[in-house]
């Protein structure tokens, strides 16, 4: 398993297509395993891999606070698709040694690893403390967003899929369309619905500026609660 070479095109290109169903290296919050790709990365992904630009620049937000995130740093070869041979020499290519590695009910023959113990705790930790949300009221929003390109030769197309990457628990995207603004420029007009404790407007102005190849603004045009 892992991503190959992050600081060549064909590296990249693997992390982005991990992330497109996905918002984090691993599990459901920001951990060591962000970081530790995140370091192997030379520098912001090109703005055609959106997947990889979106998870790049929202882990660049956490420089300060990235000693501090959950989860041990492994070598860079454990993180990634299952099917993809590590040429980095930085972590095993056995898919059963991966497997062996996040057991989280341990193994009868040997003894718990505490790379293993603390892994397991965590998960857990996680299942009970999403498991426990689940009965409790949902506060809900519904925005929608005007986002604004720098002239009429950006591509709306490609702006909007950039916007559509942005994934985060408690965000839905919506319904869209192009909206006249003047001298033949259009923005894209979005709508979302958020979990309130879960994203914010700053958040998503954060995420979709990111995309600084496409978009020169984004504007909040309507926001209702639910």
């Amino acid at each position: 398993m892992g991503f190959g070479d992050l600081k060549s095109p064909a590296g990249l290109q693997v992390l982005n297509d991990y992330l497109a169903d996905k918002s984090y290296i691993e599990g459901y919050v920001p951990s060591q395993a962000d970081v530790a790709v995140f370091e192997a990365v030379s520098g912001p992904p090109p703005a055609d891999l959106c997947h990889a630009l979106r998870w790049y620049n929202h882990i660049k937000s956490y420089e300060k606070e990235k000693a501090s995130l959950p989860g041990v740093k492994k070598a860079l070869g454990k993180y990634g698709p299952a099917d993809m041979e590590d040429t980095t020499g930085n972590g095993a290519t056995d898919s059963k040694d991966d497997d062996d590695d996040i057991d989280l009910f341990g193994s009868d023959d040997e003894e718990e690893s505490e790379e293993a113990k603390r892994l397991r705790e965590e998960r857990l930790a996680q299942y009970e403390s999403k498991k426990a949300k689940k009965p409790a009221l949902v506060a809900k929003s519904s925005i929608l967003l005007d986002v604004k390109p720098w002239d009429d030769e950006t591509d709306m197309a490609k702006l909007e899929e950039c916007v559509r990457s942005i994934q985060a628990d408690g965000l839905v995207w919506g319904s869209s369309k192009l909206v006249p603004v003047g001298y033949g420029i259009k923005k894209l007009q979005i709508q979302c619905v958020v979990e309130d404790d879960k994203v914010g407007t700053d958040m998503l102005e954060e995420q979709i500026t990111a995309f600084e190849d496409y978009v020169q603004s984004m504007d909040v045009a309507a926001f209702n609660k639910i």
